[in-house]
């Protein structure tokens, strides 16, 4: 098999049937195409932050009230099981239970501790 020689005829016939070349059909969808991509990412965008002067505090304020219900409701435990352990202890006083009186005790501070919890975590600064 011979090869066909390229001359400036074929050339010619090349381009005018689109063979070989972009036709132009083909560089206006490149040139259209080049010219919206550009144009999408030279838009300015807009981004969804919080603005109007709100800070973070938008943000965080869910987190804030979450973490003050938390807080609270250790407290209020903490005052239940006080409450629970002195009434036990002062039982266990009564009929001279010493190992009953250790466990109140127990109960006693741990209570003291989780009712204490927000006036410590509020003197620290959380």
């Amino acid at each position: 098999m011979r090869r066909k020689q390229i001359t400036s005829e074929t050339k010619e016939t090349a381009a005018k049937t689109g063979k070989g070349r972009l036709s132009k059909a083909k560089k206006a969808v490149a040139v259209f195409s080049g010219a919206a991509y550009s144009a999408m990412y030279a838009a300015p965008m807009t981004v969804l932050a919080a603005g109007g002067g709100g800070g973070t505090g938008t943000i965080t304020q869910p987190l804030d009230n979450l973490k003050t219900l938390v807080i609270a409701v250790i407290g209020a435990v903490g005052v239940i099981i006080l409450a629970k352990n002195v009434m036990e202890f002062a039982q266990a006083y009564q009929q001279q239970d010493s190992s009953t009186m250790n466990s109140a005790l127990k109960g006693i501070v741990a209570g003291v501790m989780m009712a204490g919890i927000s006036t410590v975590l509020t003197f620290l600064g959380f």
